[in-house]
């Protein structure tokens, strides 16, 4: 992991307090990007974040499908966790301490905003740091890109249906024309057009020349990522100051959300006997959110002021510090998960 990687909560939080600043000394500015709309699509934050998305997905290789039946425990986990699992506890959780807990603490007129933020951001698991953070496990890398590849398979067809029951059932009004154009342009054309590129890279260079504009671009999808940030921070600063609690109300069901499921996919890996080289990953991928696309929908559905894209941008901001916790708890924890009865029989 990078230096730029590794602190990136850091440049998060100089971002949003540089977003807040700018916000309140050049309104103007601030409304003028707001305005620039075609189709309910922010243009300047559409450029953005397709430079924070397509850089990620390049690195995915669909022909690592082929790879999934090898490690199918593993596989069966994280799905169950990314898809039955994760995002109706988000909502859960939204409702329980959003929507009832910390209610009387936050702005009425956000409350279901709020929670649909959250919903948008458990609803994709991440896909392009957890190669990081499998590195970091020494996971099983065949596992980890297999496994992101069908994620994002998946992703393509469920994303829009699963976030559509969710605010339906939060009784939030569903803007399925909207949500559907957020699927075609953050997750369709990008995934087409990320791949269009790989083949383009890999048959011209191989992966020499892959790798080299992986390297290249990389710094390129953080610096979109901040910037949309600062402009969301822009929008959001007046709201914040007055409550800045906010934040770290909105922390709380996501932070509990992250261990949760990082725990219960550990915990099943080593039920069904998997090796610890693909229950580290899994943890990380049940666990982690593709919080790029999360804040695009948000953005795109409720608008750059609305506290669903305000709660997505914490879950950016908690990011990097958690999944490192959950690094450690798996490293450290590696000698107690190889002593599990199934372990051990399937490692004989």
């Amino acid at each position: 992991m990078s230096i730029f990687e590794r602190y990136l909560s850091v440049w998060v939080s100089l971002c949003i307090l540089a977003g807040i600043a700018l916000g309140y000394l050049l309104p103007d500015v601030f409304q003028s990007i707001a305005a620039a709309e075609i189709a309910q699509v922010n243009l300047p934050v559409a450029v953005l974040i397709w430079l924070m998305i397509v850089p990620m997905l390049i690195k995915v290789d669909f022909k690592a499908l082929g790879e999934v039946r090898k490690h199918w425990r593993g596989v069966g986990v994280t799905l169950f966790i990314n898809w039955a699992v994760k995002p109706f506890s988000m909502a859960a959780l939204g409702w329980l301490f959003i929507g009832w807990l910390f209610r009387d603490m936050l702005p009425e007129g956000q409350i279901d905003s709020y929670i649909a933020g959250l919903i948008l951001l458990a609803a994709a698991p991440c896909t392009a740091m957890v190669f990081v953070w499998s590195n970091l496990t020494k996971g099983e890398p065949n596992f980890t890109l297999s496994q992101v590849a069908l994620n994002d398979t998946i992703m393509v067809f469920a994303f829009a249906p699963i976030v559509g029951l969710l605010l339906g059932l939060s009784a939030i009004t569903i803007p399925w024309q909207t949500l559907l154009l957020s699927v075609g342009l953050y997750i369709v054309l990008p995934v087409i057009a990320a791949q269009l590129v790989r083949s383009q890279l890999l048959r011209s260079g191989g992966e020499g020349a892959l790798q080299i504009a992986l390297d290249r671009i990389q710094p390129l999808s953080l610096i979109a990522l901040l910037a949309t940030l600062v402009l969301l921070f822009g929008f959001q600063g007046e709201q914040i100051l007055a409550q800045p609690l906010i934040i770290v109300l909105l922390a709380v069901p996501i932070l509990i959300q992250v261990y949760f499921n990082s725990g219960l996919a550990y915990l099943l890996n080593r039920v069904t006997g998997e090796a610890h080289c693909v229950a580290a990953p899994s943890a990380l991928i049940g666990a982690s959110n593709f919080f790029e696309l999360a804040v695009a929908a948000a953005i795109s559905i409720f608008g750059l002021q609305s506290g669903a894209a305000l709660a997505t941008v914490v879950g950016v901001l908690i990011e990097v510090p958690v999944m490192l916790s959950i690094v450690s708890i798996v490293n450290k924890s590696k000698g107690w998960y190889e002593r599990g009865s199934a372990v051990s029989r399937n490692q004989i």
